[in-house]
């Protein structure tokens, strides 16, 4: 299966969001390369970048997910091309 590498860009300024944010994660953990996070106190924001190695299906769910969370914004950067 082709796959293709992103990485996924996720500001959280809503506190009461990040377990329902790490149960997305956690489900998707297989696809996952590596994460950063970084909490940003002095602002009350989360900032995270989680890079990911999967097909474009499940990168496109993954991001719809955490998209539709309250308080949480997510882009998505990719690569030129497909790897397979």
């Amino acid at each position: 299966m082709e796959t293709r590498i992103a990485l996924l860009a996720i500001l959280v300024e809503n506190e009461e969001s990040v377990e329902a944010l790490n149960d997305i994660l956690h489900q998707y953990r297989r696809y996952i390369i590596g994460r950063m996070g970084i909490p940003y106190r002095e602002k009350q924001v989360n900032i995270m970048s989680i890079a990911v190695d999967a097909p474009q299906d499940v990168i496109s769910a993954m991001s719809g997910k955490i998209g539709k969370l309250s308080g949480v914004c997510s882009k998505t950067a990719y690569t030129g091309g497909s790897r397979g």
